[in-house]
């Protein structure tokens, strides 16, 4: 039943509800090119990383679902299982999410109009799915920045006027305008604020940006009445919230102030923070419905909580006896930071739950929290029951976990990543719900005892949480200790579990299972040591750390003791042994000769790096020198200087290879061999700072990002450039997974990891050499993996066109075209590993597909229907009376009729025999090519069923011949192996038999795999001879002379 409320006269209320408009249409959009080695999978690290609030829907009484906007996309939290991520909903929108409104299972959410005449629409999802769109206006060009649903209608607020739809079917009803009130021409602007009361039929109110609240009745589409402020000056309305109370209203505006007005009466019955000029603006306000909280005791109604996006502190309020503070949650969120920029903070929304003592909130900090108040607490501060979070401010380091083995079931699956928000983070790329914050630690306890967080309302402004957290890690290392590392027993307890906070003993076994000592982090601004790189030794008991002196430390992990300095300084000890060896060495050795205290480096170290076997330190650092230390005394053995020519700024380490690459100042990586200590390659092509490079998985390739936004990839053997892709924005760290799965980067306006699959990995990727006019437009990876590739999609997809030279000749040959650079040369085939492996295992993979069940019999169709018997009962229509079914050679397989007519013969045995008959005539010479390319050709299942039906010795012998053939050539080798595995495993039989039958041909048939295996061996031969020789030249070369 609706009020009655005084209907507005005059010119302002002759608003006639606009008539139904045509649906937009739109084009779907182009899918952009993808980089031809990496494919976008998704985006890690996103819970509430935008402005628009969170919204909240119950499930029954006690389940509750969050939804969150990241950008294009919603996650939807389930309160009951702790904020566990429980769907993503897809497709994404073509444009930034603005507004959301969950309502009765579904969720709104609305789209686009940010300028430039973007298109505008709202779309509807259910469980994670598009499962509605809304009617837009035409000309509608701005953004809806607020959706309510009530009864029939669904509105929506822009930034000058309201649009209304029906919530049965979707439609467009009507557009309200807001005209000006009070003569400002502020007041057609609409500011954040729209809400409906409770039994009131029909009606919105609407704050404005001259501090108006309009009331309009949405059927009619006319201004009932116009909520005048007492203060003129107080502002814009920031927020509106209906309280539990029939008819009131909470009113927040601009200036910090805030008003319970009854709408009835227009008469303002309780007033907060008027006139207080330390007040901050409150753009949310929610009231706690479970009748507890308030008076002296906590056991009345009347707590109002409330907060904004200028501070990260939610206040709580008790409304009884004219309203008081009853209590300050100082940090529920990071405040916005201004002496950091890109780190985003203050509070979206607070909400207590329908019924319940809980309270949600969800700030810009990119974090969702959910609080709850205890019943006999003596505190009416809540503490924290579920928190999801992330990054605040955009990564800066990236880093794969390491494992205890290359085989280990989590390799590759977890990441180290480090932002401008002082935060260290650990992400599983396997399960969301094992991410978490490694660097803080308790410090909310920490500042409890200070006295930040308790109860009092005024606190030392001088001191934040932001003073009791770690400064910006700036660089940070990880390496496998000697209990296994990441992942080395995940029954033993938490991934991310710290043996510093268990109660009781501690089991040294215990303590080592996650990795703690093993990730060592240099901090800006440290007030013990500007810290400029660190590394770890991989047997994960040595911290070396290098400061912008140009000194380097080596600490043990596990004592904190000083172990070692580079370079070593000279004690008296050590100068008694330096005159005794001066007298017995021979002084003419050639090369440079360094002592005890010298060669530091003259500015900032930059890179800092352990061989596996703690052998060598390398560093490198501003000065452009790249020094070799002795690992144990300390002492510069080697060095190289390019002090003249450039300054290193960063380094990284493959220790397979024993390369370093080093990237420059002049927009250049290069690469040395830690060995010989010499320059090997050079990479040019970067055309701005290079932020973030590395090594890919086997070492062939050189991923680097440059401020450019383009990422570019160089392949080692040959200096190529292969593959560069643009992209949004430029790429502030990047890191590739031991595993080649992924390749993970970062980005300077987002606080998420992007993920990428390495499609060499499951089809033939062209690796020719690019132009610089052929980088391409790539877009990111997004959370919900729309637009983006998985291993299946991207195996499949269809390879595109080949760009052609100036001759119109492809630039790139198929595989079956290209030939070997030289006839000496043991070359592979191209066919996917895959393709050849499956072939092996095809037995084992049909009992692994091998149904369950039998199938069943299918159901009988209704009597009118006709049955598929019956149709093929039918007399045929050319009037012949017998069908091919009835042939009796139909029935036969092709390997039970081996004497049929070369027209029923396939292409593989055509093949066959062409091939036998050029080896009978002198005139031609045999040319297994055709043959085998059509075996490389087909299927797993095809290319084995084709070996098996081999009908008799002539066949085999001609197949082993052809094998033979091409075993000369020097070409396929896999291949070879692969389908000669086959026809042993096939045709064991013929091979072993002892009848009489066709003897001529089994031995003609067994001379044919003695010329196979001679020639085998003589191959093998060759090759370990070869091996031989280079591995002992290389040997040589690398060896210290």
């Amino acid at each position: 039943m609706s009020k009655d409320l005084p209907e507005g006269n005059g010119d302002e209320a002759a608003v006639s509800p606009a008539k139904r408009q045509k649906l937009a249409h739109r084009d779907p959009p182009r899918r952009p090119r993808a980089p031809r080695i990496f494919a976008p999978f998704r985006t890690i690290g996103l819970v509430s990383p935008t402005s628009v609030p969170f919204t909240s829907l119950p499930l029954g009484k006690t389940t509750f679902q969050i939804t969150t906007s990241v950008g294009r996309c919603l996650h939807t939290y389930d309160l009951r299982r702790g904020l566990n991520l429980i769907f993503i909903t897809r497709p994404q929108t073509p444009a930034i999410i603005t507004a959301t409104v969950a309502w009765k299972e579904r969720v709104f959410a609305a789209w686009g109009g940010d300028g430039n005449n973007q298109e505008t629409g709202v779309w509807v999802f259910q469980r994670g799915k598009q499962v509605g769109e809304m009617e837009m206006p035409l000309d509608l060009k701005e953004p809806v920045k607020e959706l309510i649903v009530f009864g029939s209608w669904i509105v929506g607020r822009c930034l000058t006027r309201v649009e209304v739809w029906k919530s049965t079917s979707y439609e467009h009803y009507t557009t309200i305008t807001p005209t000006t009130s009070i003569g400002s021409a502020m007041g057609r602007i609409l500011a954040g604020g729209i809400c409906n009361m409770p039994t009131y039929l029909n009606k919105i109110l609407v704050g404005k940006q001259d501090g108006s609240v309009d009331i309009w009745n949405v059927s009619t589409g006319k201004l009932v009445y116009t909520l005048v402020p007492s203060d003129l000056n107080s502002g814009a309305v920031t927020a509106l919230q209906p309280t539990p109370a029939l008819s009131l209203v909470a009113i927040a505006r601009a200036d910090g102030s805030l008003t319970i007005q009854d709408i009835r009466t227009d008469k303002v019955i309780l007033k907060l923070n008027a006139r207080n000029v330390n007040a901050t603006q409150i753009t949310s306000i929610s009231f706690r419905t479970d009748g507890y909280g308030a008076g002296e005791d906590g056991q009345k109604p009347g707590i109002m909580a409330t907060a904004g996006i200028d501070s990260g502190d939610v206040t709580l309020w008790d409304l009884n006896k004219g309203g008081r503070v009853v209590a300050v949650l100082h940090g529920a969120h990071d405040p916005p930071s201004s002496a950091h920029s890109g780190i985003s903070g203050g509070i979206s929304k607070v909400e207590f739950l329908p019924g319940q003592e809980v309270m949600l909130t969800s700030g810009m900090d990119n974090a969702l929290k959910s609080w709850i108040f205890d019943t006999n607490s003596l505190s009416a501060v809540p503490r924290v029951l579920h928190s999801r979070s992330g990054h605040a401010a955009p990564v800066t380091k990236l880093s794969f976990m390491p494992t205890k083995s290359e085989d280990a079931d989590d390799t590759g699956k977890w990441i180290l990543s480090a932002g401008r928000d002082q935060s260290l983070w650990g992400w599983s790329v396997r399960k969301d719900g094992q991410s978490g914050e490694l660097s803080q630690g308790p410090v909310r306890k920490k500042a409890k005892k200070l006295g930040l967080l308790g109860n009092s309302l005024e606190v030392d402004s001088s001191v934040s949480l932001d003073d009791l957290k770690a400064p910006e890690i700036t660089c940070f290392s990880c390496s496998l200790n000697r209990d296994g590392g990441m992942g080395a027993a995940p029954s033993a307890g938490g991934i991310w579990a710290n043996a510093a906070t268990k109660k009781g003993t501690t089991d040294a076994s215990d303590s080592g299972m996650t990795g703690w000592e093993s990730i060592v982090t240099g901090h800006r601004g440290d007030r013990y040591a500007q810290v400029s790189s660190v590394a770890v030794s991989s047997c994960g008991t040595f911290a070396l750390v290098a400061s912008a002196g140009g000194s380097i430390s080596m600490f043990n992990l596990q004592s904190g003791i000083l172990r070692q300095r580079f370079p070593a300084p000279l004690n008296p000890a050590q100068a008694k042994k330096l005159r005794l060896q001066s007298v017995t060495e021979d002084l003419s050795t050639s090369g440079p000769r360094f002592g005890p205290g010298e060669g530091k480096h003259r500015k900032a170290v930059t890179g800092l790096m352990v061989d596996p076997l703690n052998r060598t330190v390398i560093s490198c650092g501003l000065d452009g020198k790249v020094k070799f230390w002795d690992f144990h005394t300390g002492i510069l053995k080697d060095e190289i200087d390019w002090s003249s020519t450039t300054a290193i700024t960063a380094a990284q380490y493959y220790k397979s290879s024993d390369l370093v690459a080093l990237s420059c100042d002049d927009l250049s990586i290069r690469i040395i061999d830690i060995e010989t200590k010499k320059l090997v390659r050079e990479l040019w092509g970067s055309l701005g700072q290079i932020s973030d490079f590395c090594f890919s998985n086997d070492g062939r390739w050189i991923i680097a990002a440059s401020m450019d936004s383009v990422i570019r990839v160089w392949d080692l053997p040959t200096s190529h450039l292969i593959n560069a892709f643009r992209v949004e924005s430029p790429c502030t760290a990047l890191a590739f997974s031991e595993t080649g799965e992924y390749l993970a980067t970062a980005h300077a306006d987002g606080v998420g990891i992007n993920l990428w699959n390495n499609r060499t990995l499951f089809t033939h990727v062209p690796t020719r050499m690019i132009k610089d006019d052929e980088i391409i437009e790539a877009t990111l990876p997004t959370t919900s993996g729309e637009g983006g590739q998985g291993l299946l999609d991207a195996a499949f997809e269809e390879s595109e066109p080949q760009p052609e030279d100036d001759e119109g000749l492809p630039l790139e040959e198929t595989p079956s075209t290209i030939d070997a650079i030289s006839k000496d040369l043991l070359s592979l085939s191209l066919v996917p590993k895959a393709r050849w492996q499956t072939l092996l295992h095809l037995e084992t993979i049909r009992a692994r597909n091998k149904p369950i069940e039998p199938p069943k019999a299918p159901e009988k169709a209704p009597f009118f229907l006709p049955s598929i018997t019956d149709t093929d009962q039918q007399p045929p229509v050319n009037g012949t009376s017998a069908s091919k079914k009835d042939t009796p050679s139909n029935s036969l397989s092709r390997i039970s009729r081996p004497t049929l007519s070369s027209s029923t013969r396939s292409q593989f045995t055509t093949l066959l025999h062409a091939f036998g008959t050029s080896l009978s005539s002198p005139q031609e010479e045999p040319n297994p090519e055709p043959l085998l390319t059509h075996l490389s050709n087909l299927t797993p299942s095809a290319a084995d069923a084709e070996i098996r039906s081999l009908a008799n010795m002539e066949e085999m012998t001609t197949f082993i011949q052809a094998l033979t053939a091409r075993l000369r050539q020097k070409r396929d080798y896999e291949l070879i192996q692969t389908w000669m595995s086959v026809f042993l495993r096939a045709h064991s039989g013929e091979l072993i038999g002892s009848d009489d039958v066709d003897a001529a041909g089994r031995e003609r048939l067994r001379r044919a795999l003695r010329e196979w295996r001679e020639e085998q061996g003589r191959e093998g031969k060759r090759l370990a001879e070869l091996v031989g020789y280079c591995s002992g030249v290389l040997g040589w070369l690398r060896s210290a002379r």
